[in-house]
């Protein structure tokens, strides 16, 4: 279930949108105050956020300020009586994704929500595929490097071209001849004795012991398999 944060000071405006979020299928987080709102965005980061301008201690810019500078990616949705062209360049500018003005109509606010929650989803699921991660590592098949905890582990072209074509097919049980084959090529006329000095620098690079591999394990007589 996706959670949608509102931060809001009407509490008329607030108990309504809440109702109807509710009664959407999504699971809804309140704020009175931008203080609250920016204390919730950090400590349970929403799905999406609906952010007033005009708040009691904290004013929504501030607040699209603190989470971009803190690398927080929420899409938001600015909900504000102020109409003036600069203030909406202004919340644009600061991260938001759409800007409404008050009064708005509910269902047109909704189906903003539903239209900027789809694009998240979507980008999420183009991201997941360009990417693999298990435990602290991602595989990012587009930059095609490896990853532990966002910093980079130093691996050779083929090292990563064989870890990839592990990832690609986890679970399943690969043959030393068919991994030969996909990674160095059916022209090329190496042993088994080459993939297994490849896996050995690759267990020691991802396995918390590599003598004991939790995630390229060997399958006697056959291969290898990839378990996240």
């Amino acid at each position: 279930m996706e959670t949608v944060l509102i931060v809001e000071d009407d509490p008329s405006i607030r108990l309504g949108l809440q109702k109807n979020l509710k009664f959407e299928g999504y699971d809804v987080l309140t704020a009175a105050d931008g203080e609250r709102g920016l204390q919730l965005a950090i400590d349970r980061p929403p799905d999406l956020i609906i952010l007033d301008i005009m708040l009691p201690k904290i004013s929504g810019f501030e607040i699209c300020k603190t989470l971009k500078k803190n690398d927080i990616n929420v899409p938001i949705i600015v909900l504000s009586a102020k109409d003036q062209d600069i203030d909406k360049i202004m919340g644009l500018d600061l991260g938001a994704d759409d800007y409404v003005t008050k009064p708005f109509n509910v269902r047109e606010l909704l189906a903003r929500i539903n239209s900027v929650l789809r694009r998240k989803r979507r980008y999420e699921r183009e991201r997941a595929e360009k990417s693999f991660r298990f435990g602290p590592f991602t595989v990012d098949f587009e930059g095609q490097v490896l990853l532990k905890d966002g910093q980079p582990i130093d691996t050779s072209v083929r090292e990563f071209k064989l870890l990839r074509f592990l990832v690609e097919n986890r679970g399943k049980v690969l043959e030393r001849r068919e991994i030969l084959n996909k990674v160095w090529g059916y022209d090329y006329f190496g042993t088994a004795r080459t993939i297994d000095n490849f896996i050995t620098k690759l267990r020691q690079k991802i396995e918390p012991t590599p003598e004991r591999p939790q995630h390229i394990v060997t399958v006697r007589g056959v291969g290898y398999k990839f378990v996240p």
